[in-house]
């Protein structure tokens, strides 16, 4: 009888147990159990990345700073995100067929994204890239078996600029599969053709075996870009902070990723502010901040040869894209090279964060956005790639040393203070 009575008190306990834990997850005073859903296949798994408080920059400015940690994709980077939306409606629309190559000319993260993603599409990869980006890009382009080819780092106006060079490539690729068909039509129909009129085959470093048609991603101006970020990041940054923030920061390259996501944000709510982070060299600070576009080496004649002079790679560009005129901005910072670097040694001691160039310069913009708006409030970056692509250049001792950055800061003692 005595046994019973326990074994019926403790069942009571228990049962009261699990209603007080029931009514903390339900008010939110305990985390609720993540829905670790099954993804289908790697297409699936890009995006819903996690939302994680920067302690370090949150504990010395009394402001929530929060990166999204991109660098979880399937492809590392942000721009998963882009390649998946580039070619699904290069796809529907007819522009890309199944066993075609996407071209791209790219510094490193959208190639290896396309790279990436292409195969999951049945799609190959071309990638045109710039020889003073970081080494390790090129091999894991390589590595995942996109065809890379490398060209010197020239003015976007060039004819060989990257850029240019993929495009053509594409154009290449389309009428190589043209070509192709047609001779397939005439052999088919009996008409076997004259050598001297036969069909010139162009030169082109794309493979040419069974080529099904080339499309040129195009990811400065293809709106694509925008629309993954206004469809699909913006929308997951506000689901998860519940709408409950005040600022969103980010640097700027082909524009899609601050456009999209400002331009989201500030639909859903007009009091969210939203900055750009611009590196040295960059003509975006003067565009955003006066209106105009130009930067202090054009102004005295000192461009160099990539058109800005800064170590940070997939940020900064010297013209307007149809996706960053898409962004809603309320203003703009400058950020430095020593910054950046001082930021990610001090990210990784102190946050255990080995983060790329580009994701420590949008950390510089959140430090900086959060000293200007005060204590209290809450602040979204996106924290674009990890250091793992950047070990040649952005990470290495002896190349920073070479350029006066070695890091030597022990705190946040780096910041400028303007």
């Amino acid at each position: 009888m005595a046994a019973t009575s326990a074994f019926a008190a403790t069942a009571a306990g228990v049962a009261a147990f699990a209603a007080l834990l029931s009514c903390l997850v339900l008010s939110g005073l305990l985390p609720k159990k993540q829905n670790r859903r099954r993804r289908r296949g790697l297409v699936d798994a890009v995006g819903d990345t996690p939302l994680i408080r920067i302690n370090s920059l949150s504990d010395a400015t009394g402001c929530e700073i929060l990166g999204k940690a991109e660098f979880l994709n399937p492809g590392g980077s942000v721009k998963d995100r882009v390649a998946v939306k580039i070619i699904e409606e290069a796809l529907e629309s007819g522009e890309l067929v199944q066993g075609g190559v996407v071209t791209e000319g790219s510094a490193g993260s959208t190639a290896i994204s396309l790279a990436t993603i292409a195969p999951a599409y049945g799609c190959r990869c071309h990638v045109v890239i710039p020889d003073d980006a970081a080494i390790e890009k090129l091999q894991i382009i390589e590595a995942l078996g996109a065809t890379v080819e490398r060209v010197r780092p020239v003015s976007i106006s060039h004819k060989d600029h990257y850029v240019n060079v993929a495009r053509r490539r594409a154009l290449e690729a389309t009428n190589r599969a043209a070509m192709h068909g047609d001779a397939r039509e005439a052999e088919s129909n009996g008409f076997i053709q004259m050598n001297s009129h036969a069909p010139k085959q162009m030169k082109s470093d794309i493979p040419s075996c069974d080529c099904k048609g080339g499309f040129f991603a195009d990811q400065f101006e293809n709106l694509a870009n925008f629309r993954a970020h206004y469809a699909w990041t913006g929308p997951e940054i506000w689901e998860q902070t519940e709408g409950k923030l005040h600022a969103f920061v980010a640097a700027a390259g082909t524009g899609g990723t601050i456009a999209g996501i400002s331009r989201f944000l500030k639909e859903k709510d007009p009091r969210v502010k939203c900055f750009l982070i611009d590196p040295p060299g960059s003509g975006l600070f003067n565009k955003v901040t006066r209106g105009v576009m130009y930067t202090k080496e054009e102004a005295e004649g000192r461009r160099l040869k990539n058109p800005f002079d800064t170590i940070t790679e997939g940020i900064g560009i010297n013209r307007l894209t149809k996706n960053f005129m898409m962004a809603e901005l309320d203003g703009a910072y400058r950020g430095t090279d020593r910054e950046a670097v001082e930021m990610s040694r001090f990210l990784l001691k102190n946050d255990g964060l080995f983060l790329g160039s580009s994701s420590a310069m949008n950390c510089v913009g959140a430090l900086r956005v959060a000293q200007s708006l005060g204590p209290g409030h809450t602040i979204v970056t996106i924290l674009c790639d990890s250091g793992m692509r950047h070990l040649s250049k952005f990470c290495n001792t002896q190349y920073l040393a070479d350029r006066g950055l070695t890091p030597t800061a022990s705190g946040l003692e780096f910041l400028d203070s303007r």
